[in-house]
């Protein structure tokens, strides 16, 4: 797996006089008044740069802007244009990202400047050293803005190592060195943000390379095998359940999706407690639940093969929850928090689970199976309802769900259905962490369609078939959380793989959807319960 190496520090020496490879600076589009025959025809006008970067521009005599200009920048957001200094300040190289409109008394929004920090990193990929002057307001804003700057630099920097066995002359090495320009570089304020950026970059990758992983090299035994052994680095407390430790506990969802593979079923469950990390005081109990589905083929209710290869990321759900305890552990703070990682492999086979099964789930309750592919939420069923038995404050699940979320928001607005309360508090710590959900209703309606003539519950509501499929599968999680227990689900099926071009903070492949919301979360507790 990928190892981040790239640095992070605070720096405040005058950004005309760094001794770096690269200098970032920020730069807006500005709107021209049409009517203004002094400024209608002059490009350069159009153009304003961030604040940060007046003593580059003063070195410039004031003509930076011009100079950007005839290169074709816009300040559109992310755009990255590069300029040699030839001497004109210390660095070789000026690069000017886009921020898009310059805000009217403010600083860019955090979320900007997380993207526009990746970019110009992306872009600088086989420099050294280098510096990003972008702006960071002088006000209460400014640790969101540090911290977006500094995720947002070290996710531009991340790559997956892969599997090429010669090496690829075009591809060159990340960034090996970032400096954030601040004016107080040994502020402690700051310096808790460069660290706590560092932490959740580090949690953010480690879920990227776990979802990046060829699918035969992390099946559920290794998949187990990898997160137990980061998680007792780590400190975290450690349960792995097998096969025969699932089958004398009652996990029958999740022993039911395992059938039909080879590489048999695990139940993973990883605890931090305060107490023990020294934070002491009363706390909340915070449970998470990831979807650890392998490889999907949709067993023997099986996919169409195009884009099949995608189902690898199956598991984005338990590789987000499990870096997200690899950045508690470190963290540390005042809230206790277990997660329940169920891992499978959906295969078809002469021994998988068949349309017609009834699957005993550990609460008890008996499920109908109607559709193989809808295997998700028979091992997160076992799951929440082991989290519940074992006691918590709140309850939250994160998976790959369903196609619906797709189709219904896209690729890049996560579903989230459950508590209200808690629901809100999960799209606003998305907000912050620039991973947006929105909030979706569990009707009646769905439910009452998912009645069993012969178990407790179908699976799926067979009279709406696709209709509503997200909200199918919110409804049908609802069953195994406990009546008392606020709860959230999180449907990342979209936002956890970016199958298109690098674009801001996401390369091809697994994006760490959503490390930096349940992170976000967890401090939100830890700060007003």
């Amino acid at each position: 797996m990928t190892s981040p190496s790239t640095t992070l520090s605070l720096v405040d020496t005058d950004p005309a006089e760094l001794a770096v490879d690269a200098i970032v600076i920020g730069l807006h589009s500005q709107t021209v008044d049409a009517t203004d025959p002094a400024r209608s025809s002059d490009f350069a006008g159009t153009l304003l740069l961030a604040t940060g970067a007046e003593s580059i521009a003063a070195a410039f005599d004031g003509r930076l802007t011009e100079t950007l200009a005839l290169l074709g920048a816009t300040g559109g957001p992310g755009e990255v244009i590069k300029l040699a200094t030839l001497g004109t300040i210390t660095a070789p190289l000026v690069v000017a990202v886009g921020l898009g409109p310059e805000p009217t008394g403010a600083a860019p929004a955090p979320e900007i400047l997380r993207r526009g920090a990746a970019s110009a990193v992306r872009a600088l990929a086989g420099a050294g050293r280098i510096a990003l002057t972008l702006p960071v307001p002088d006000d209460e804003d400014a640790p969101a803005a540090l911290r977006a700057i500094a995720e947002g630099g070290l996710l531009g920097a991340y790559r997956f190592a892969g599997y090429k066995t010669r090496p690829q002359p075009t591809r060159r090495p990340p960034v090996a060195a970032i400096a954030v320009h601040v004016p107080d570089a040994a502020d402690d304020r700051a310096r808790a943000e460069i660290g706590r950026a560092g932490v959740v970059a580090r949690a953010v990758s480690r879920s990227r390379d776990w979802v990046n992983t060829a699918p035969n090299e992390l099946r559920p035994p290794s998949f187990a095998d990898s997160v137990a052994t980061a998680a007792r680095e780590a400190g975290l407390g450690v349960e792995v359940l097998d096969e025969q430790a699932l089958v004398a506990g009652g996990y029958g969802g999740i022993l039911a999706v395992g059938l039909g593979s080879e590489a048999p079923p695990r139940l993973v469950k990883l605890s931090y407690d305060p107490a023990t990390a020294g934070a002491g005081g009363s706390v909340k109990r915070l449970a998470l639940v990831g979807k650890g589905i392998t490889f999907d083929t949709g067993g023997v209710s099986i996919k169409p093969s195009q884009g099949m290869w995608e189902m690898k990321s199956d598991m984005a759900g338990a590789a987000a929850v499990a870096a997200t305890m690899l950045a508690v552990a470190e963290l540390k703070p005042a809230v206790a928090v277990t997660a329940y990682l169920p891992m499978a492999e959906n295969m078809p086979s002469g021994t998988a689970y068949r349309p017609g099964d009834v699957v005993t789930m550990y609460n008890g309750k008996r499920v109908e199976v109607l559709n193989t592919d809808a295997e998700g939420r028979m091992v997160l069923g076992d799951a929440m309802a082991r989290a519940c038995e074992d006691g918590c404050d709140y309850l939250v699940e994160t998976s790959t769900l369903t196609g619906g979320q797709v189709v219904a928001l896209g690729k890049r607005v996560a579903g989230v259905m459950g508590s209200t309360e808690l629901c809100l508090r999960v799209q606003q710590a998305g907000d912050t962490a620039g991973e947006p959900t929105w909030p979706m209703p569990l009707p009646d309606d769905v439910r009452k369609g998912m009645d069993s003539e012969v178990a407790d519950i179908s699976q799926v509501n067979a009279t709406m078939d696709r209709a509503g499929h997200m909200l199918q599968g919110g409804v049908f999680l609802r069953e195994f959380v406990a009546d008392e227990v606020p709860w959230a689900h999180i449907d990342i099926a979209g936002p956890s793989y970016h199958s298109g071009e690098p674009t801001g903070y996401w390369t091809k492949g697994g994006t760490g959807v959503p490390v930096r919301t349940l992170l976000e979360l967890v401090d939100d507790i830890a700060a007003n319960d």
